[in-house]
């Protein structure tokens, strides 16, 4: 089903696909972040393996396909206006969804490559109390060294999965190590996954955390 982002900047009225059950009496629902040169459609495909129907999708689009132009470990001043833009979207469907019923404690955040970017970077500024966050192949935005925006936690034990080749060709290996440090020093619960060799894909064994992950907040609802 298509519908639209509701948010302002580069990204606003970019078109939204859902799939799964309806939102309201869902067991819980899941945000998919798709990457660079991907699409809405690319990366609600990855629900179809995690076989759990009772949970609602919703995949925005980016404007041209890419949420921000400059690479990740960039300063976030160079990605601007589009990256704000792009946390909005992700910011605003997550109100959208607790408008809607769906509590902030069953809604998961995923994301693949510059999606994963975006997803843990939404999380660290705003994501206390969310069901679980999902990073693959990804890390939080920002050149080395550069300050944070302050931390939108404690987290409270949420979970946090982070997964990346040990040497994929666009995400540095010691910016995911960071990312679980980050997480983890304010109360996330992080479960941290390096594959071996050169790769930039996601993995099966990612698949099955993400199931166990969505078991368990369906259980918790």
């Amino acid at each position: 089903m298509a519908d639209d982002v509701r948010a302002t900047g580069p990204h606003a009225g970019g078109p939204l696909l859902t799939a799964g059950a309806p939102v309201v009496g869902a067991a819980g629902a899941m945000i998919l972040v798709h990457g660079r040169g991907g699409s809405a459609a690319d990366i609600l495909s990855l629900a179809e393996s995690l076989g759990r129907r009772d949970f609602a999708y919703l995949a925005p689009e980016a404007a041209g396909n890419t949420w921000y132009p400059h690479r990740f470990i960039e300063p976030t001043a160079r990605n601007e206006p589009w990256l704000s833009s792009a946390l909005a979207v992700v910011g605003g469907l997550v109100d959208r969804l607790v408008a809607q019923g769906v509590p902030r404690s069953r809604i998961v955040l995923l994301g693949f490559s510059q999606g994963a970017c975006l997803a843990t970077e939404a999380a660290a500024r705003g994501g206390a109390g969310l069901g679980g966050v999902v990073g693959l192949s990804g890390g939080l935005i920002g050149a080395p060294g550069e300050p944070r925006p302050p931390a939108g936690g404690p987290y409270g034990g949420m979970p946090v999965i982070l997964g990346c080749s040990e040497r994929d060709p666009h995400i540095p290996i010691g910016r995911v190590h960071e990312t679980a440090a980050f997480f983890e020093a304010n109360g996330a619960s992080v479960t941290e996954r390096v594959y071996p060799g050169a790769g930039h894909g996601v993995y099966e064994d990612e698949v099955e955390l993400v199931r166990g992950l969505l078991a368990a907040v369906a259980a918790s609802g």
